[in-house]
């Protein structure tokens, strides 16, 4: 890890050459939605105005410096991202509180908590994390605050039962929100936290002042935090056919695309026309490249003068809030074709001198975790402007997200998206969501086989890289066909430190030769564990559901047999059992003929299932054939999932039944006894 961890009440100093950051709060729960919020208060802890509160019906600060970015599904769970420059924000404000809220259940629901500070890169600079909110319906997650003409951060993680409006007026906004009968609701009994600065040391754990308990009256006058309730989008069908073979117009035809330039060409007019026609997809884009809200707008192949040349990016992105500009550079590769260092460069160095915001490079290159880049640039010049990257597997996901989930209401902009979607997954349209091991693959496989492969090998590590690519890539292909957010999981030790993490699948792949990759699906009885074996050159796919804690293990066998009616008669099937060193694995298929295979001679009760199936795992390091590597191991984990892990659902014990009492009598019944 080469950032601070920080513990509750604890702070540290920004990087002084770091002068645009973003704050991104995070939760596990992603099916609720938290109302993220920014205040910009002075030296007493209030804000100056109503405008200095920051949240979805008010995205921006009227100087511009904090902006509401919006939330967004993430591999973790779900997260709202808030933008500050620093460098403009008005010297009377002091703090800038980071706060969230819920209209409805409580923080202590969430799980795990984050408050992460990230550069222009997309790097943590800081990370709070907690798990220790109970009953809170608003939730202070940290502040960045002043001190002697540098900016720090502190992590709070203090909240209180008050929600949105509360939290609010403790701040000292003035907000408005009549009920449905228009009569203004009084004001909640909240919690007021103090906002006076108590520094303390960086190195040990600290807390923020407890909050104090206060009334206060609002008048009728103020921000609103009632949010719009939207209308679902109807998806477009075409009923008039007169026979099944008609196919209706499409939008973006795969018909007569050329070479790389013109595919790379097509691919960024779709992308960024469909932008320009769905405003909720246009925003999930722009969240990620830390875009603000509002009107967006695409242009393609501008033309930019460096020096006696010429550069031109394939689209120029536009996003106006106010007299708010933002704008980014945007280099497109399809198919095979690699981002280079010197064109981003060039684009840097453009974006520097027109006072843009952001240079963003997409490609099929799905880089290991969120935040890397597949391509180093010169870090000198990112100091006035960022370098974001998509792949085009996350942009299929938030399309496929808005379509979901997003809250569509127009039902042309549905079919739209739809549309583009069809488009980018025609193979012709050069778009992939993962298309290679990368070059080192085939060495590294063959010195598996022969075993003169060791874990400190460059090559072993580059190719570890990959694999996790490989993993993020199964989990933003479920996220997209699910409509959750599905983790590839990793342990807490490697989340934030890529060169440990590829030394420990290096050395595994030296030692074992084994990938493995953890998959978590929400509401899923267990996790998906894909494991690819270099040695047998099998793909095995498992997962491990708890056992039901009551009955005999006779009634635990068929309980697990009955969800599993359709599965493979190939899968094995793993019982423990709770006396240590009894455990029993057969065939699904004799288990159904006879379950006593599974449990006679065997001391104890099953305490949990372990079910596992072998794929044929293909070698070629590119995708595409049915002896590809990526190619078996996405067609495994797809087939285990739908046939095995999808229809088992985790035991749920019965209610308690009630003591049998006799029935009262009429007299009794009417409290005449």
């Amino acid at each position: 890890m080469d950032f601070p961890l920080l513990a509750k009440g604890q702070n540290m100093p920004l990087p002084t050459d770091v002068s645009h950051i973003d704050i991104v709060l995070g939760w596990t729960e992603a099916e609720t939605e938290v109302d993220a919020s920014a205040l910009l208060l002075g030296d007493a802890g209030k804000v100056r105005s109503d405008a200095d509160f920051v949240f979805y019906n008010q995205p921006e600060s009227s100087d511009g410096s904090v902006r509401f970015l919006g939330n967004g599904a993430t591999e973790e769970g779900a997260q709202a991202r808030i933008s500050v420059d620093l460098a403009t924000v008005p010297e009377d404000v002091h703090t800038i509180a980071l706060a969230g809220s819920l209209s409805d259940g409580t923080f202590g629901a969430l799980g795990k908590l984050t408050l992460r500070v990230v550069d222009p890169t997309g790097r943590p600079v800081a990370e709070y994390i907690t798990a220790d909110a109970d009953s809170e319906s608003a939730f202070v997650f940290g502040e960045v605050y002043r001190r002697d003409g540098a900016w720090k951060v502190r992590a709070i993680g203090q909240g209180w039962d008050s929600g949105l409006a509360g939290l609010a007026q403790d701040y000292g906004v003035e907000v408005d929100d009549a009920g449905e009968d228009g009569v203004q609701d009084p004001p909640p009994v909240v919690s007021t936290p103090t906002t006076e600065e108590q520094e303390t040391d960086p190195s040990a754990p600290g807390s923020a002042p407890a909050p104090t308990s206060t009334a206060s009256t609002r008048q009728k006058s103020g921000v609103r935090t009632v949010k719009r309730t939207a209308r679902r989008a109807k998806s477009i069908t075409f009923s008039q056919a007169e026979q099944e073979s008609w196919q209706p117009a499409r939008l973006f035809s795969v018909a007569g695309i050329g070479a790389g330039d013109e595919q790379e060409r097509r691919a960024t007019s779709a992308l960024v026309a469909t932008m320009q026609a769905v405003p909720l997809f246009a925003r999930a884009v722009c969240l990620r490249l830390g875009a603000p809200a509002g009107t967006f707008e695409g242009y393609l192949e501008v033309p930019y003068e460096r020096g006696e040349s010429r550069v031109v990016p394939d689209a120029v992105l536009k996003v106006a809030r106010g007299t708010r500009r933002w704008t980014g550079l945007v280099e497109v590769k399809t198919g095979n074709g690699k981002l280079k260092r010197e064109q981003l460069e060039n684009y840097l160095d453009v974006a520097r001198r027109k006072k843009y915001d952001v240079v963003v490079s997409i490609s099929n290159d799905i880089p290991a975790a969120a935040g890397e880049l597949p391509v180093a640039v010169d870090r000198r010049k990112l100091t006035k402007v960022s370098l974001r990257h998509l792949s085009w597997a996350e942009i299929a996901h938030e399309a496929r997200m808005v379509l979901s989930h997003g809250g569509l209401e127009n039902d042309l902009q549905d079919w739209i998206l739809r549309e583009f979607l069809r488009y980018i997954d025609h193979p012709r349209s050069g778009v992939s969501e993962f298309v290679d091991m990368g070059r080192y693959w085939v060495a590294v496989r063959d010195a598996v086989t022969a075993g003169t492969l060791r874990a400190g090998d460059s090559k072993a590590l580059m190719v570890a890289s990959t694999w996790v690519a490989l993993a993020r890539h199964l989990a933003l292909r479920f996220t997209a066909e699910l409509g959750v957010p599905v983790t590839h999981v990793l342990p807490r030790r490697f989340v934030t430190d890529p060169d440990a993490r590829n030394a420990y699948i290096a050395e595994r792949l030296a030692t074992e030769g084994v990938f493995e990759a953890v998959l978590r699906i929400p509401d899923t009885a267990g996790d998906l564990v894909v494991s690819a074996d270099l040695h047998t050159n099998k793909v095995r796919c498992r997962t491990t559901v708890e056992a039901p804690d009551e009955g005999t293990s006779r009634k635990r066998v068929s309980w697990l047999l009955k969800q599993l009616k359709t599965a493979p008669g190939n899968v094995r099937l793993e019982a423990v059992f709770s006396e240590r060193g009894n455990e029993a694995c057969e065939h699904l298929d004799t288990v159904r003929a006879d379950p006593r295979m599974l449990i006679e001679g065997r001391v104890g009760d099953i305490v949990s299932f372990t079910l596992e199936q072998t794929f044929a795992l293909g070698s070629r390091r590119s995708s595409g054939t049915a002896t590809g590597f990526i190619t078996s191991v996405t067609s495994s984990a797809d087939a285990f999932y739908g046939e095995v892990v999808q229809p088992l659902r985790a035991w749920v014990p019965a209610a308690p039944q009630q003591t049998e009492h006799p029935a009262p009598s009429p007299a009794e019944a009417d409290g005449d006894a």
